[in-house]
């Protein structure tokens, strides 16, 4: 059966790496509930169905979800036939936590992390092969050229790390890419100490002209211009850490300009899956 690049598929075929990936969620498994994205021809769901998990899989290509329940029919009354992006969350498991792996289609990856992080009470963990490039910038430290909005949103709440680095090779057909897996575990404290939505405006409006100080780029959010005299709006975006954005949101709450009806819209969309947008 041939890949489709209409959802992004690139089949992982190690065997070796795939039982890796499976059981690179954080011990303490038995029991818990494991949602697995864009399972495919099911390297990984092999492998997770050795695990004593109470585990449910997406797909939105009938014909993946027809090759799993012919190759393993232990799965068949766990599939959801559809896409994650559409999927309600807090249906999947009832309403309970629940803990995400996949291989995932590199076209929606960031839309995946954007939707995690805003169903962050309900996902403690996350195992993901992304395009490396990707990967990369969501574990990325302040001050490197590849920290960005995604980066800065995902790391608010999870603390992430790069696990493993996957050439071609290992998917049929070959993306044109590097890969890398990542894992992201959900820090203990989930609040910020700032106003979520002003914190991601603020985020995302200071990385769209990355290269100009943020005196320059805060400048139209704010009624009272004075506010960004403070040393600290002479920094450009890639030069700060989340504990400093929320400094910042903190320090403009009283001058932020009301935010528009279409902005709150568009903040809490998918639209904001794009690293730079």
């Amino acid at each position: 059966m041939k890949a489709k690049k209409s959802f992004g598929q690139h089949f992982l075929i190690n065997e070796p790496l795939a039982e890796k990936i499976a059981n690179s969620l954080t011990e303490n498994l038995v029991g818990q509930n494991v949602l697995e994205i864009g399972p495919g021809k099911g390297v990984l769901t092999k492998y997770l169905l050795k695990q004593t998990i109470n585990l449910r899989v997406v797909e939105a290509d009938q014909d993946m979800v027809t090759y799993l329940q012919k190759h393993y029919p232990e799965v068949s009354d766990k599939i959801i036939f559809m896409d994650f992006l559409k999927l309600s969350m807090t249906r999947v498991f009832e309403g309970e936590s629940f803990k995400i792996i996949g291989n995932f289609p590199y076209n929606i990856s960031s839309q995946i992390l954007i939707k995690m992080v805003n169903h962050r009470d309900i996902v403690p963990e996350l195992v993901g092969m992304f395009q490396k490039e990707v990967a990369e910038r969501v574990v990325a430290p302040p001050g490197s050229k590849t920290y960005g909005v995604i980066s800065v949103l995902v790391q608010a709440y999870y603390q992430g790390s790069l696990i493993l680095k996957v050439s071609p090779g290992s998917f049929n057909p070959p993306p044109k890419v590097d890969s890398a897996v990542i894992r992201l575990i959900r820090k203990e404290n989930q609040h910020l100490g700032c106003d979520d939505k002003w914190f991601r405006i603020i985020v995302k409006t200071s990385f769209n002209q990355r290269r100009k100080m943020l005196r320059n780029t805060l400048k139209p959010l704010v009624s009272d211009e004075g506010v960004l005299s403070d040393p600290l709006f002479e920094k450009r975006p890639e030069q700060l850490s989340v504990e400093q954005f929320v400094l910042i949101v903190n320090r403009l709450f009283p001058y932020l300009k009301q935010i528009s009806h279409e902005s709150r819209r568009k903040d809490q969309s998918g639209s904001e899956g794009s690293d730079e947008a």
